[in-house]
């Protein structure tokens, strides 16, 4: 029996197959989109893309691998591709959200050609970890990190979001065949060594991390059946009782078989509430039944308050792990008050039950901003007026720098990407913030250094000027993580710039452009512009950083058509809005985003609704997203309510299904 596999020389093995992996991958891209019509579009895309794919892979590969082999979790500084806000948040817009529909496009189509070979290998890992059940973040080598490194191998060239949703989209099958082989050889090594049996009883406690994604694939393909209500429930206990009145005696709650109760033990016996939950739902029983005496649309309607109440308290306490989490606790401790106070009223009512509930609602929206931090939220909705504060800014700009003296990489860059440094500032700040208005005047200043100066004096005064005006530029550009080759050329143009005006020359050169042979009459609008006289005049210089002018990564300030077709019909339309409108503050929710699965809470919406702030079970994991994000992600089936049904609608199916799998008597 050879020695057995560990976690290092599991990693290791699967280093020394990335070169053959890589080179695979090219080809198998390439016989993919020659031989399928539908990517016939890509293919050019995919040209530019071939030569240095191979070597870029490796490069976002290796480091992920490398973190797996020393114990990390090679995802969890995964890259972000959404604008970030303060403290920690960032906002996932529609173009991050369109790359984590491909991303986890490529996820399952790996795990679709690969299930047996990772149950096995995710089962080994949390064997090793010591882990009591089989998670999917225990395997370091799961679908999700290859993903990953093949979309940080498509910013190799220009692509906008579409065109790279559309690469990734057509290399999922290649990734999922060529990885077949590094996972069956390494699931060789663990037969050769004998873990078969280690596997198998590991695999007896492991749970499917993806089940819930499944499941809610599924009811979206099969339309199921019809949700149980109380008239249905009704007359299916007046068909299984056949004494008279049994229709009555069930409304109204107080003889023959009480449904009231029996409805309320299966809420209780709802196996996803915790105990402090069902201690706390036993406690509302008392009012419950209170209220049944004197409110026969008690039992009539899923929809009165007390139902409701029920609803909002149980999906707020199932999101929850542990019973001693600090904010289930201060929610439990404030529903011991209003529970004893329905408790305790002289006279119960639907009404008492609303207020009660909304007080719910509103202790629970002060808990998301408190968690989410009060400065966040505001960021959040002036992120609203994000493009309208952004066509103004660039207008402005635009009027400002008219007539200066500036080659055109500079120029487009105050134009496109400074206007975006600005705008976000005033999310940050406000509209009239200081930081916002210095990078404004930054502008005057820039403009200012490109006069000629006037004697040696003002050209001294101008040199000790240009390391501050660099470094403002280059903090600005930090500021929205404007990639380093997007700033780079526009920065060189400057310098090129300040150097003929401290030569004592102005920064573009005046007079008419080298001389070439005369164009005939018959073609006037082949004259050269201003611009491309520049532009001329620069491609006869030799470049200081030639290689930065070789490639260029993709424009993030351009947001992409969404690709998915959400309102293809009326019916659709009206789907998402209902879906929308049931996104209440406390409800729980799995949802993929960036790059992985996340249990999260609502606990905040904007006025607008076009704003939605997300808190994971670790207080520390907030989650921004947009309306159009939420839209994709819904579309492609990556997010499902924790709860679909309310615990209430749950134990009306339960009890309708007993009674119609119970023959005889339905008391």
């Amino acid at each position: 029996m050879l020695a057995a596999p560990s976690r290092t020389s599991l990693l290791d093995e699967a280093l020394t197959q990335v070169p053959a992996l890589s080179r695979h991958l090219v080809e198998a891209i390439h016989d993919e989109l020659s031989s399928r019509p539908q990517y016939f579009a890509a293919m050019a895309d995919w040209r530019r893309l071939r030569p240095r794919f191979a070597g870029d892979f490796e490069g976002a590969l290796i480091p992920l691998l490398q973190a797996g082999r020393r114990g990390e979790d090679p995802l969890a500084q995964a890259p972000r591709g959404a604008g970030s806000l303060d403290d920690g948040l960032s906002l996932v817009d529609e173009r991050q959200a369109l790359q984590d529909v491909a991303l986890a496009h490529v996820v399952q189509t790996i795990e679709q050609h690969n299930l047996t070979e990772l149950h096995q290998l995710t089962n080994l890992f949390a064997a090793l970890r010591g882990t009591a059940k089989a998670r999917q973040n225990d395997n370091p080598l799961r679908p999700a990190l290859f993903a990953q490194a093949m979309f940080q191998s498509l910013y190799g060239v220009e692509l906008d979001a579409q065109q790279r949703y559309a690469l990734m989209h057509a290399a999922a099958t290649p990734m999922a065949r060529s990885l077949h082989r590094l996972y069956a050889d390494l699931c060789a090594q663990l037969k050769a060594a004998d873990l078969s049996q280690m596997v198998a009883s590991h695999a007896a406690h492991a749970q499917d991390a993806d089940a819930h994604q499944r499941l809610s694939k599924a009811r979206l393909a099969a339309p199921a059946s019809a949700p149980a209500t109380f008239d249905g429930l009704a007359r299916r206990v007046q068909e299984r009782n056949s004494r008279p009145g049994a229709l009555t005696s069930l409304l109204d709650g107080r003889a023959g078989p009480d449904m009231l109760n029996r409805l309320y033990d299966q809420i209780l016996a709802d196996p996803r509430l915790l105990p402090p939950m069902k201690a706390l739902l036993s406690r509302l029983q008392v009012a419950v039944v209170r209220l049944s005496r004197g409110d026969k649309n008690l039992l009539r309607h899923q929809d009165h308050p007390a139902w409701l109440l029920l609803d909002r308290v149980a999906a707020y306490g199932m999101g929850f792990d542990r019973g001693d989490d600090p904010r289930l606790q201060a929610f439990l401790g404030f529903m011991d008050e209003e529970a004893q106070l329905l408790i305790d009223s002289p006279m119960s009512s639907a009404l008492l039950f609303e207020q009660v509930l909304k007080r719910v609602d509103r202790f629970l929206a002060d808990q998301g901003q408190h968690d989410g931090g009060a400065h966040t939220l505001e960021v959040l909705e002036r992120e609203q007026h994000r493009p309208q504060w952004l066509a103004l800014v660039r207008e402005q700009v635009e009027e400002q720098i008219d007539g200066a003296p500036l080659g055109p990489k500079l120029h487009d860059f105050l134009v496109q990407s400074w206007p975006e440094v600005i705008v976000h500032s005033m999310m940050e700040g406000g509209q009239d913030s200081p930081q916002a208005a210095a990078q404004m005047d930054l502008i005057d200043r820039l403009l200012a250094s490109l006069q000629v100066p006037t004697g040696e004096l003002a050209r001294m005064r101008l040199r000790e000027s240009l390391p501050g005006l660099i470094q403002d530029l280059e903090n600005g550009c930090d500021s929205i993580k404007l990639f380093e080759s997007q700033r780079k050329e526009p920065l060189q143009e400057l310098m090129r710039l300040h150097a003929r005006l401290l030569a004592g020359q102005p920064a573009i050169a005046v007079g008419p452009a080298p001389s070439a042979p005369a164009m005939p009459a018959a073609a006037p609008a082949a004259a050269a512009s201003p611009h491309e006289q520049v532009r001329r005049l620069l491609d006869e210089r030799k470049s200081e950083l030639s290689e930065h002018w070789a490639h260029a990564d993709v424009d993030r300030g351009q947001l992409p058509t969404v690709p998915v077709g959400l309102y293809e019909s009326e019916f659709a339309a009206k789907a998402v809005k209902s879906w929308f409108d049931g996104l209440t503050v406390g409800s729980w929710f799995h949802m993929f985003v960036q790059s992985e699965w996340l249990t999260a809470q609502v606990a905040w919406v904007s006025e607008s609704k076009q704003f939605f702030l997300f808190i994971g079970q670790d207080p520390d994991q907030r989650q921004s997203m947009t309306r159009g994000a939420l839209e994709q992600l819904l579309a492609n089936g990556l997010i499902t309510a924790l709860a679909e049904h309310g615990v209430v609608q749950r134990a009306l199916d339960t009890l309708m299904s007993e009674l119609a799998d119970t023959p005889g008597d339905a008391g």
